[in-house]
């Protein structure tokens, strides 16, 4: 679904949501109440330019509505790579986006993350991954490296990973996946509107991504590992 069918369904065609070529940015009203709208289209890299207009964005909806939830619209090929963007600290960028998001949860707002298309790598895990709860469309595409790159850096052949991949995850690109894993919270099918609102007044302000992959059985050791190393 492409960023203007989605934001219609969900606020109406009269919505104050922009496109800045790959940023989008602005302000919904969402059950009579305001919302701001954060994202990326265009299965965008994030570069230190994209990064850091996202993250004044969120800047400015803490000093200018306090307190408002944000909505983080996410499509993305992960980070840029680009000698230009590395040299320009892209590292520090979108640490610095992750941070700023993780201070508007800190000071208030409710986050959401929605993977309507493409979540790719960094540019994943410094937006959406840092929402109070992240969620995804049906036909989403989620992965943080596909199997042939995976391959290279574990040193372990290709057709070893497609076996472990079919039974475990984590070793798993795909939708179903991330939610198996808890890295998605849940799907957004059928009604969007309800989705939100639920998503808005339901999401928890702790992190249970863990708990939630052990439920499902798509991280079967993580949370136990977390709380002993809590205990210790």
């Amino acid at each position: 679904m492409d960023w203007q069918t989605l934001t219609q369904t969900l606020f109406g065609i009269d919505h104050g949501i922009h496109a800045d070529e790959d940023f989008l940015h602005g302000q919904a009203q969402f059950d009579g109440r305001p919302l701001t709208v954060i994202g990326t289209t265009n299965h965008a890299p994030i570069g230190v330019a994209l990064a850091l207009a996202q993250a004044s964005a969120v800047l400015h909806a803490m000093r200018q509505h306090p307190g408002q939830p944000i909505l983080l619209l996410i499509d993305t090929q992960g980070q840029q790579l680009r000698r230009r963007d590395e040299l320009l600290g892209i590292h520090r960028a979108m640490a610095h986006l992750g941070c700023c998001i993780d201070l508007a949860r800190r000071r208030g707002h409710r986050v959401i993350g929605l993977i309507y298309d493409q979540a790719l790598s960094g540019g994943f895990i410094t937006s959406g991954l840092i929402a109070d709860a992240c969620y995804a469309l049906p036909e989403a595409e989620i992965r943080v490296m596909r199997l042939p790159a995976m391959a290279r850096v574990t040193k372990l052949a290709e057709e070893t990973l497609a076996e472990l991949s079919r039974s475990n995850p984590v070793f798993a690109p795909g939708v179903e996946n991330y939610v198996a894993m808890g890295g998605v919270k849940a799907l957004w099918q059928g009604d969007l509107q309800a989705a939100l609102r639920d998503a808005l007044a339901n999401a928890p302000t702790t992190d249970e991504r863990a708990t939630d992959g052990a439920a499902r059985g798509g991280r079967k050791l993580s949370a136990d590992v977390t709380a002993l190393v809590l205990a210790a």
